[in-house]
């Protein structure tokens, strides 16, 4: 969908900005595994190097398909006893189910879908720190996690919108958000997050996140580690670090019109790339947006049509 000015919401937009700012995430799942084999099992599977991460530790991974393209994105708690996925978006219920299927007959793995008895909210802003202290949480380090009374607390700061990712029990959450609210954060709504999200940069669920791009063309290169053996799509992935074939690449874009998600980028007649997401920015007062650009047209200051729209890569 392309914003336009007048749907932000200008006081969500200065909360995450300037203060502290709340969003819950219907739909978001928590996904449990267990058992000897839990951390061995994902990290067969997946482009992060898990059997790594230490208990309060956590890491974002991506399952890649046979060609590196993106399936599933989610981040990984390593907590004593278990694992737990937080999907980046609404496909938990599906990551569950594909995650079964991988389960080979000498695995010592359980999958377990917590989603029904779990709720996540995001706590985001420079302020975000100070609201987690006056409601008693914990403020961890960033991609690390802490937990009190069932809550789980985790800084998230590579991966979406920079803020704390906040997994507690469904009968919780509203007291919670009550907290939140009655400090003053602001809740947020999900035009207002997408702008601000364009504007760091950031890869989006249903926009960058997609099967359509790998990990390293959509700007997830830091969550493909180089020091782990093989998983599906691996050999492509290694393939273009090392040999310098990573010919897309995730840019912003400047214009003077809102561009659709979805626009055809050209130059010199040429197809080089495609609009993922778009946005009216207050920061910059105009139009932006992300596209996933050939290579050299991805390099700042060039310049490109979209539909007979003039487009400068911003980097």
């Amino acid at each position: 969908m392309t914003l336009t000015k007048t749907t932000i919401d200008q006081r969500a937009y200065t909360a995450l900005v300037s203060g502290a700012a709340m969003m819950e995430r219907p739909g978001f799942g928590v996904l449990q595994l267990t058992d000897a084999d839990r951390a061995d099992f994902i990290h067969r599977m997946t482009t992060n190097n898990i059997a790594a991460l230490k208990p309060g530790q956590s890491a974002v991974t991506v399952l890649t398909s046979p060609v590196a393209r993106m399936l599933y994105v989610f981040t990984v708690l390593n907590r004593e006893d278990d694992l737990w996925l937080l999907p980046a978006g609404t496909d938990g219920a599906q990551l569950a189910r594909h995650l079964r299927g991988q389960i080979f007959f000498m695995d010592k793995v359980k999958v377990a879908d917590l989603s029904e008895s779990h709720r996540r909210l995001r706590l985001m802003g420079p302020a975000a720190t100070e609201f987690l202290a006056q409601a008693h949480l914990p403020t961890p380090e960033a991609e690390r996690f802490a937990v009190k009374d069932n809550t789980v607390v985790l800084n998230q700061q590579a991966l979406d919108v920079p803020g704390y990712e906040i997994i507690a029990p469904a009968e919780d959450i509203a007291a919670l958000r009550a907290r939140f609210d009655a400090g003053g954060a602001v809740p947020v709504d999900a035009d207002t997050y997408n702008v601000y999200r364009i504007e760091l940069g950031r890869p989006g669920v249903g926009a960058e996140l997609v099967e359509a791009y790998n990990p390293l063309e959509a700007g997830l290169a830091w969550s493909c580690a180089d020091n782990k053996g093989c998983y599906t799509g691996q050999e492509i992935i290694a393939r273009q670090i090392t040999y310098d074939k990573i010919t897309k690449a995730l840019v912003t874009l400047h214009s003077d019109e809102l561009l659709a998600p979805g626009t055809e980028l050209t130059a010199a007649g040429r197809t080089v790339g495609e609009v993922t997401s778009a946005a009216y920015s207050p920061r910059v007062e105009a139009p932006i947006a992300l596209a996933v650009v050939k290579r050299p047209q991805n390099v700042a200051g060039t310049v490109l049509d979209a539909g007979g729209q003039r487009v400068v890569v911003k980097g």
